[in-house]
């Protein structure tokens, strides 16, 4: 989308002798084509163009370059473009023009361009990805335990707990139930945080989030997700926390000793909290994790 802004041109003269110029309906006036843009709350400006039908690139660079001046005399920092993927032929322009890629999604490439020159503070692309271990244990002690078809413990012959990605827009809490239900078939319902690790390096050069859960099954019968998981089974905790990958990982072996100190009320973990949100424009809400032993609220095994 664009907006055209009328400009308004009249001849200049030097005779002394002719009447002040008046304006008439027979001045010239031009059309100045601007692409569309909301305003950011850091003094930069959004172009979302999926409404955008194809153009040749020359037609475009014209009216980028008249939308860079226009938001440069106000002032404006920032510019991000939201290129659909249907206009992935104008990529080429907007990067001879100073624009670079910021991220990707399926549908569209966002690139920036920084309008005062020099460093820009524009922020850089989401750095981490959060990941979820989920220590499902039933009243018998019994861990709910996966082997993977692909991945670090491919053929190893060991049993893990189930983990997965956390989707965007997900909850960390729902992301732990969803992931056990979807590798085994097991209802189960969050109780807490138990810990969480960070790395770095770990996917395509990104950082890493891991958030370890601790889940109380409703159900107990397994049906595996063929794709993805070998076997699964329930297990003793005293069986799982004595196989050998135990000695060799050490975030495993601190992940059972802190289970244990959960059992015997030494250790609390974090509850989700529902807290009203301001961060965010299409949720009222979001959770806080406070530790489980606070004045708010506490769970139990």
């Amino acid at each position: 989308m664009t907006t055209p802004i009328p400009v308004t041109s009249m001849s200049d003269t030097t005779d002394s002798s002719l009447a002040a110029v008046q304006m008439t309906a027979e001045e010239q006036v031009q059309q100045i084509e601007l692409l569309t843009s909301t305003d950011d709350d850091h003094g930069g400006v959004i172009v979302e163009m999926d409404e955008r039908e194809p153009m040749d690139s020359t037609t475009f660079l014209s009216i980028l370059r008249a939308s860079i001046s226009h938001w440069k005399q106000l002032g404006r920092k920032g510019v991000w473009i939201k290129l659909p993927i249907h206009l992935a032929s104008l990529v080429e322009a907007l990067v001879k023009e100073g624009f670079w890629y910021h991220h990707a999604e399926p549908k569209y490439l966002m690139l920036v361009y920084w309008i005062p020159g020099g460093a820009n503070t524009i922020p850089a692309n989401a750095t981490h990805r959060v990941g979820v271990g989920a220590l499902v244990v039933n009243e018998k002690q019994e861990v709910l335990v996966v082997q993977e078809k692909s991945g670090h413990f491919q053929g190893t012959g060991a049993w893990k707990f189930p983990t997965g990605v956390v989707d965007q827009g997900e909850d960390i809490c729902v992301a732990a139930v969803r992931e056990v239900k979807e590798e085994t078939g097991v209802d189960s319902e969050f109780v807490e945080v138990l810990a969480f690790r960070q790395s770095h390096m770990s996917f395509f050069e990104k950082s890493d989030l891991f958030f370890v859960c601790l889940l109380r099954p409703l159900t107990s019968d397994i049906q595996i997700q063929e794709i993805e998981i070998e076997a699964a089974k329930w297990m003793s905790f005293d069986e799982y926390a004595a196989q050998p990958r135990m000695e060799k990982y050490e975030l495993m072996r601190y992940i059972s000793d802190i289970y244990l100190a959960k059992v015997d009320g030494r250790y609390s973990g974090f509850t989700p909290v529902s807290t009203a949100s301001i961060f965010s424009k299409h949720t009222s809400s979001s959770y806080l994790y406070l530790n489980a032993g606070g004045p708010t609220r506490s769970n139990s095994l």
